[in-house]
């Protein structure tokens, strides 16, 4: 599946703007601050619900306006493939609105898998050398985007987790005093349901990153200009052993350890007020042959991990059934010529790349003359397609302006 149409309202630093796109090789050039990554994002939140960039919706709305509209349409793989059009409707503070084919949604998550994405930015150091949570949010995106109904399955385990620490903060907060003759038998019942979705996230994470690895270690070994394997190893707040990583786990076995686990920790969580079992507790060890990538990697081998866990996450997606856009924000200026050029050989067969560049010369020239692809110039909040010319501002939303929007917001690049 690919784009063939984005239409922004008041995203980010776009007051209003068209984009007519299509399948192979889409490259937006133009300096910093121009809003080049604001239309990456847009895609990516079509897809994904997220922002690579921020973690709430509040900055992906333009200064001054109350709510943000980012509409796409898109083309199904194949010559009889579907014509969809999405649209996400942001209001930061209340429930955002999704549709298809202008029909509304119940939930906007419901619109999860209709695109899917694998976007690959100068943030995504941070899962290589940044904290767990880094690591943990990479796995459960990839998650997600293979089954979208886990994002369902995430959002109750936030929920749950958060009650769940509400109560145990109010146990330590009576350590001292006569104990609440309700609080332990509620404490079971958060113990029961916590359980019941963390052994299912768990299980879609091992999964996951047992299927994903393969990939990761072969697109490795294609960028970097050394022979060392990329491996990972899932850590755990449980107790694992005996649970063979080659093979699927028992969701209904984890859940037991899970519960275990829990019952074990109890006593240091009542005294500490807050749930240290679960998901939100793991982690992912990344090593470069024999030594941990965090504190051991250069920045050339950090960045080049970085890349293979994205390409080795669009290749798992592929062998799924799935035809993912590959977005490339912002990362060719990064690499060394030999990774470039690594990369780009690695990318021509993806059905839509979108590239980002403030330097055309950055992007190496098989991409930049790769068949059915097309150039933008991204410029003070307008988008110029090179070949043909043309500003792409026609055709607006209702009660949309056709001014090209200022570009000294806030936060884009």
């Amino acid at each position: 599946m690919f784009v063939t149409h984005l239409s922004l309202v008041d995203f980010r630093s776009y007051a209003a703007v068209d984009v007519a796109m299509g399948a192979g090789v889409m490259l937006f050039v133009g300096s910093n601050g121009q809003g080049k990554t604001n239309l990456v994002e847009a895609v990516e939140y079509l897809s994904s619900l997220s922002s690579h960039r921020v973690s709430s919706d509040t900055p992906l709305v333009r200064a001054g306006s109350g709510q943000a509209l980012v509409r796409g349409r898109v083309q199904a793989s194949g010559q009889d493939g579907r014509n969809l059009l999405l649209e996400v409707e942001i209001n930061p503070g209340r429930a955002n609105r999704a549709r298809i084919n202008k029909a509304p949604l119940t939930r906007a998550r419901d619109v999860l898998g209709v695109l899917r994405t694998v976007v690959f930015s100068p943030e995504d150091l941070a899962i290589v050398k940044g904290d767990p949570v880094d690591r943990r949010n990479f796995l459960d995106g990839l998650v997600v985007t293979r089954w979208p109904r886990m994002a369902g399955v995430r959002s109750d385990y936030d929920r749950i987790l958060k009650q769940r620490n509400t109560l145990l903060k109010s146990l330590a907060g009576r350590l001292h005093r006569a104990p609440d003759p309700d609080a332990l038998p509620t404490l079971d019942v958060w113990d029961q349901q916590l359980s019941v979705v963390a052994a299912e996230l768990l299980a879609a994470r091992l999964d996951t990153l047992r299927e994903v690895m393969p990939h990761v270690s072969d697109a490795y070994a294609a960028i970097a200009p050394v022979n060392n394997e990329a491996r990972a190893e899932y850590r755990a707040s449980i107790d694992l052993t005996g649970v063979d990583p080659r093979q699927s786990a028992s969701i209904e076995e984890l859940q037991q350890r899970v519960l275990a686990a829990m019952d074990e920790k109890r006593g240091d969580e009542m005294r500490r007020g807050v749930s240290l079992v679960g998901p939100h507790r793991d982690d992912v060890s990344l090593s470069i042959g024999e030594l941990p990538a965090k504190g051991y990697a250069s920045h050339g081998e950090a960045w080049s991990l970085a890349l293979a866990l994205r390409l080795g996450s669009y290749a798992l997606l592929r062998a799924d059934g799935v035809e993912p856009v590959l977005v490339l924000d912002d990362v060719f200026a990064e690499l060394d010529v030999q990774r470039r050029e690594r990369l780009a050989a690695r990318i021509l067969e993806a059905e839509q790349v979108i590239i980002t560049a403030a330097v055309v010369s950055d992007v190496p020239e098989q991409l930049q003359q790769a068949h059915g692809g097309q150039r933008f110039t991204v410029n003070a909040g307008t988008v110029v397609a090179d070949e043909p010319a043309g500003t792409f501002v026609a055709d607006q939303p209702a009660g949309a302006s056709a001014t090209p929007a200022p570009t000294g917001e806030r936060n884009h690049r």
